[in-house]
């Protein structure tokens, strides 16, 4: 299990977090997702056998958000 720590630009509502959230979850080897609206960051645990990281961000960056990685 690899963990990814990201800043995400966009975010604005409870709403935004629900999308991402739920977006990722889909991806097959996302284990766990966790999006902090305040700090507008993410931290996602998953496998690095079944997707990687750019898989991740471009996910997110097709919802309509910046992502900016650690």
């Amino acid at each position: 299990m690899k963990q990814m720590k990201i800043n995400i630009n966009g975010m604005s509502c409870g709403s935004c977090v629900r999308k991402i959230e739920g977006s990722l979850q889909q991806l097959n080897g996302v284990e766990h997702v966790e999006v902090q609206l305040q700090e507008k960051k993410a931290v996602i645990e998953f496998s690095p056998d079944l997707v990687d990281e750019q898989k991740i961000i471009n996910n997110i960056t097709e919802l309509g958000y910046k992502v900016l990685t650690k």
